[in-house]
């Protein structure tokens, strides 16, 4: 770890910047005046010196797209490459920060600098805010220096980027590493194709939890729309309606059509093991492959940092089986 010495604060929006408008809290312009004012009014904030440079638009996180993912991995990358910086501390909303802490986990693999993400609860200047000692708190961390990858930063918790999950929706601590069992093999090497360095497009992802009443119908409607990846959150250790002869049918025929189709846990403790019952071996069977302890977040991430740089189901199947930056092993 080293201290960093010249750090861009990428501002993408947010609740930490906003003013309050007739229709209620709104993403706003001008904040580097206003951070500026209260670190030089704050004889206990730290002093690192930095850049500040708004994304455009500037987001409400509950507005964040894939898009917007590679226009900040853009950013970073000349900032780190064309501009110098040593370091990046990006500021972005809660509702989706976790989801941008992921997917830029895995799509600034190998660029050898801190990425810190953080946020607030309250915009800056409400009383009793977090946003201050967020914003201060992860200055700090580049200060005295923190390691390189991608990490969140909520609450005085430095997070790994690719395993934090929003728990609470009002509290100050709203953000954790979920207890989620890891196990899997490291790849010896990252490939360029995986790298910062690897141009990616958006990917048609789809997001759907099982639950009781899951028809064949709703899936087939999801691959119908032409999705390449399916990110299906599962009971337990990775079961589902594995007595439902036309759903199985149809993960099947998606398989089978090139979708790549991963399972997370819906408990927030433990994993997906298929192999424990019966009920998960036939998910298996039908093409699912496992995330393993990997959070919702973290495997949306993988699949759109693998299947957004082109690469065929097959491999990016191999790649997502392997822990690529801490996501699947300790």
């Amino acid at each position: 770890m080293r201290a960093v010495k010249n750090l861009l604060v990428l501002y993408t929006g947010g609740t930490i910047g906003m003013l309050e408008t007739p229709q209620g809290l709104a993403p706003a312009g001008g904040f580097e005046p206003r951070m500026r004012d209260y670190l030089a009014t704050n004889p206990h904030a730290p002093t690192i010196g930095w850049t500040l440079r708004e994304l455009s638009p500037l987001l409400d996180s509950a507005n964040m797209q894939q898009a917007n993912w590679l226009a900040m991995c853009d950013a970073i990358v000349e900032a780190v490459k064309q501009e110098g910086h040593d370091g990046v501390l990006v500021l972005h909303g809660t509702d989706t920060l976790a989801y941008s802490a992921a997917a830029l986990s895995f799509l600034l693999l190998g660029l050898d600098v801190p990425v810190v993400l953080t946020g607030s609860m309250l915009p800056a200047g409400a009383p009793n805010s977090d946003a201050w000692s967020n914003l201060c708190g992860a200055l700090s961390l580049f200060e005295t220096g923190v390691a390189d990858g991608v990490h969140l930063y909520f609450a005085g918790q430095l997070l790994h980027g690719a395993r934090a999950s929003k728990l609470r929706s009002e509290a100050f601590n709203a953000f954790a590493a979920l207890p989620r069992h890891r196990e899997g093999q490291r790849a010896e090497q990252v490939p360029a194709v995986l790298t910062y360095c690897q141009p990616r497009v958006p990917v048609n992802l789809a997001v759907l939890p099982i639950f009781p009443g899951l028809q064949a119908a709703h899936v087939r409607a999801l691959i119908d729309s032409g999705v390449k990846g399916l990110l299906l959150e599962c009971y337990g250790s990775g079961t589902g309606p594995s007595d439902d002869l036309a759903l199985l049918k149809v993960l099947t025929e998606a398989r089978q059509r090139g979708v790549l189709m991963v399972a997370v846990s819906q408990c927030p403790e433990g994993s997906v093991m298929f192999d424990t019952y019966a009920a998960g071996s036939r998910l298996r069977d039908a093409g699912l492959i496992s995330a393993g302890g990997m959070t919702r977040e973290a495997a949306l991430g993988k699949l759109f940092s693998l299947l957004g740089a082109g690469l065929d189901v097959a491999t990016a199947q191999h790649w997502f089986a392997l822990d690529l930056c801490g996501e699947r092993a300790q």
